[in-house]
């Protein structure tokens, strides 16, 4: 925590401490109050008089008190502004030195032939999936015997009571199969 944090914090509690003081006047004000009609009830107007010099003292001294809380938290703000800025500047400082490291660090020529070098590669990967799944659905089209799956794709035509047309292995277009009723 550096020395001017500590100052915020000093202040910010010194505010809170004002604030607190100033609720306890008005605390003081009020039961002044009650006093001076207590007073005048019983017909005592000497001590109704010292009660309400005490209750203005106490709200004089109230206003008093929140005027200085809001001077200190006014001088708080701006402290807290300071300490933020020399934060966000020791950041940005960093961030220049980082930048300037990798700045000359970068070679353009090699960054080219890399992304160059990735791009083959790329373009290479996308050629090699597009055989591995050409091959990979011939092989399952392979096991699985045509006939076989005409034969079901008519028992569920039959079922359903639908004339199935579909083309054959030949590349004729006909009907494999009738259904009987």
């Amino acid at each position: 925590m550096s020395n001017m944090e500590k100052h915020l914090f000093n202040l910010k509690f010194a505010a809170k401490e004002l604030n607190r003081n100033a609720k306890k006047c008005d605390k003081e004000e009020k039961v002044e109050k009650a006093k001076i009609k207590k007073a005048i009830q019983k017909g005592n107007t000497e001590v109704a008089r010292i009660h309400a010099e005490n209750a203005i003292r106490q709200k004089n001294q109230a206003i008093n008190f929140l005027r200085m809380s809001a001077r200190v938290d006014a001088v708080a703000a701006r402290v807290q502004t300071a300490v933020t800025m020399g934060k966000v500047t020791k950041s940005m400082a960093g961030v220049v030195k980082s930048m300037d490291a990798t700045l000359k660090s970068m070679n353009l020529e090699k960054i080219s032939a890399l992304m160059d070098k990735f791009e083959q590669q790329f373009e290479t990967l996308d050629v090699q999936t597009a055989q591995m799944e050409d091959t990979m659905s011939n092989t399952t089209t392979l096991t699985t015997p045509q006939n076989q799956v005409d034969l079901l794709l008519q028992e569920m035509a039959d079922e359903a009571g639908l004339d199935l047309n579909m083309e054959l292995p030949q590349g004729q277009t006909g009907s494999v199969g009738t259904s009987v009723v």
